[in-house]
């Protein structure tokens, strides 16, 4: 059932019903984070990862865009589709990685840095990318840093993703910036232990905003797209998947004949959650609220994330 809503199945079914009516209706795609709750999926045009969605939403013919996400992605849609009305479902819906860093703190930080290129995660503001020299991805950051020339590289905001990024490229020194997600940054490594004694046949599968000592208990770290992918194509019955438990759900309808496991304590983004079928319907009944990137942060924005697509992938 969808959060929010207090009536029965037969009323969240009326409810997605109606949502893919008056999304006719507005020429509207609606693109879900695979953290999304699943009735949020289930109304989806498309369900993803949040680079991946805005490229799906670049590409879609619709005029109008609704983001079941965060804030930070319904940015990037804007900064890909300027011609487009961007809709974020709820507007509540922030990222507190993304909250760790200021276009501010980062300008000063390079007046120290003189030379050195800044890489940064898509999990950021648009100002922030404005201010930065290339983006990149959990799934091609390894690309992207091999890319830049130089031998150090300050990489923001994720220290997570930037500490397995060194293991991977050590002939760069990759400067930290302190920033975390709270999400993947609490997996409690004795209760990962504990899943991996429990299931000695099981996958096990990290993202790389965990810790490092949490990704040195897994057999694959990838991003969420990466995840999902090896396990749909290992032969493994079992699964423990240390990332944002939204990616269970689509697992769990696409191999139900599969066992996807889970810490004790759930990994379940707060924000990630806040968008729901009322929000949903309520976007495109009012077209609010609009997320526009103005031209001024933009352009640059657009620079630093255009200059990571043309990197080839490893």
């Amino acid at each position: 059932m969808s959060q929010g809503n207090g009536g029965g199945p037969e009323a969240v079914q009326a409810l997605k019903r109606r949502i893919r009516e008056l999304a006719e209706a507005r020429d509207a795609v609606i693109i879900s984070h695979y953290y999304c709750v699943p009735d949020v999926h289930d109304v989806a045009d498309f369900v993803g990862d949040s680079l991946g969605l805005s490229q799906e939403a670049r590409r879609s013919p619709r005029k109008v865009v609704v983001f079941c996400g965060v804030h930070f992605m319904a940015e990037t849609a804007s900064i890909l589709c300027p011609d487009k009305t961007v809709l974020l479902a709820n507007l509540d819906a922030g990222c507190p990685m993304a909250d760790m860093i200021t276009p501010e703190a980062l300008s000063k930080r390079r007046e120290e840095l003189p030379g050195v290129p800044v890489l940064t995660y898509v999990n950021s503001s648009a100002a922030v990318k404005a201010h930065s020299d290339i983006c990149c991805t959990s799934a091609n950051v390894t690309a992207v840093m091999r890319s830049l020339e130089g031998d150090r590289v300050l990489m923001t905001p994720d220290r997570n993703l930037a500490m397995r990024t060194q293991t991977l490229v050590p002939d760069k020194e990759i400067l930290l910036w302190p920033g975390f997600c709270p999400t993947h940054h609490r997996v409690n490594l004795a209760e990962v232990k504990k899943l991996k004694e429990e299931h000695p046949e099981a996958l096990v599968l990290a993202h790389p905003e965990c810790q490092p000592k949490i990704l040195a208990e897994a057999h694959v770290v990838g991003s969420t797209s990466g995840i999902i992918k090896a396990c749909l194509e290992s032969d493994r019955r079992e699964f423990v998947i240390l990332t944002e438990q939204g990616v269970i759900y689509p697992l769990r309808k696409q191999r139900p004949d599969k066992v996807f496991l889970e810490p004790a304590t759930p990994m379940v983004c707060p924000n990630m959650k806040k968008n729901t079928l009322e929000d949903v319907l309520k976007a495109l009944e009012t077209l609010t609220p609009v997320i526009k990137v103005p031209e001024e942060i933009r352009i640059p924005a657009l620079r630093a994330v255009e200059r990571m697509m043309a990197v080839p992938r490893d």
